[in-house]
């Protein structure tokens, strides 16, 4: 008996090495109008023809690629694991698109949160409304950093679309700066959650709270977790906690500490997972 199990293992080893070994298939570079100039955008599709929900990522102010790697592996983390799920995921590349490179270290942005990437935002939701493949009651945003504080713009009722559209099912923001966003007492018109570490020193959990405390009352449901000890990129897959002054890497803030927190990152890819299911 325990001759014919080990031939038995044996023989199903390959066939179990090749499920694992599944590659998720590639991104899909797509051309989406602007009222000037093209948005690029990588976009990550399950195979068969849908409707399937569909997240719109935002990147950071490190941008969404860096030389022949088209997608960050924090991104691409994100959108693989969102793809498994049943997911597409659009991300649109707002300063590639624009001939730009990182923006961090930028003092004066040509590119703003809430202006040119407002505006890539809505570009990528006309699109998405416009394929036969997504589930067009349900398209969320996902955004990181920079991306997450053009998010907060997004949301609010100035700046709902005015057609007969679905608006976005769900929006969530990783790390966002809320400090301008707090002092002009921001609201959401779809529901938002907000995920901060609470030892943030490039964004302010403080300003975060403050800002959807604020919002209680006068909009849709906004909701923030503050996760104890975690620092900004606190969901990158293997980021070592270090301290940014003195940084010479364009694409990193100059202020402040980056890393990973593992237990923050499995608890928000819980929330992210519940909060889309809405």
């Amino acid at each position: 008996m325990r001759l014919r199990l080990t031939a038995l293992l044996l023989m199903l080893l390959p066939m179990l090495s090749a499920v694992r070994a599944a590659p998720v298939p590639a991104p899909q570079e797509v051309d989406i109008p602007l009222p000037v100039g093209v948005l690029h955008a990588q976009l990550y599709k399950p195979d068969g023809d849908g409707p399937f929900p569909t997240v719109i990522a935002l990147h950071g102010c490190g941008g969404l690629g860096a030389h022949a790697e088209p997608v960050l592996p924090r991104y691409r983390d994100w959108a693989e694991r969102l793809l498994k799920t049943g997911h597409a995921v659009l991300l649109p590349d707002s300063y590639g698109s624009r001939e730009l490179g990182p923006q961090c270290s930028v003092k004066e942005r040509h590119v703003k949160a809430r202006r040119e990437r407002v505006a890539d935002i809505a570009a990528a939701r006309a699109w998405l409304l416009k394929q036969t493949w997504v589930a067009r009651n349900r398209v969320s945003l996902l955004g990181w950093a920079n991306g997450a504080s053009a998010l907060l713009w997004a949301v609010r009722p100035q700046s709902a679309a005015h057609d007969a559209s679905p608006d976005f099912r769900a929006a969530i923001a990783f790390y966002p700066d809320c400090r301008m966003s707090a002092g002009l007492g921001w609201s959401t018109r779809v529901p938002t959650l907000v995920l901060i570490g609470g030892n943030d020193d490039v964004s302010s959990p403080q300003a975060c709270r403050q800002m959807v405390d604020g919002a209680y009352g006068r909009s849709a449901l906004a909701r923030i977790t503050v996760y104890p000890g975690a620092y900004h990129d606190f969901d990158s897959a293997s980021l070592p906690l270090h301290a940014l002054a003195g940084s010479t890497d364009a694409a990193t803030p100059d202020r402040g500490h980056l890393g990973t927190d593992t237990e923050a990152r499995a608890e928000s890819q819980k929330e992210v997972a519940e909060w889309l299911a809405r």
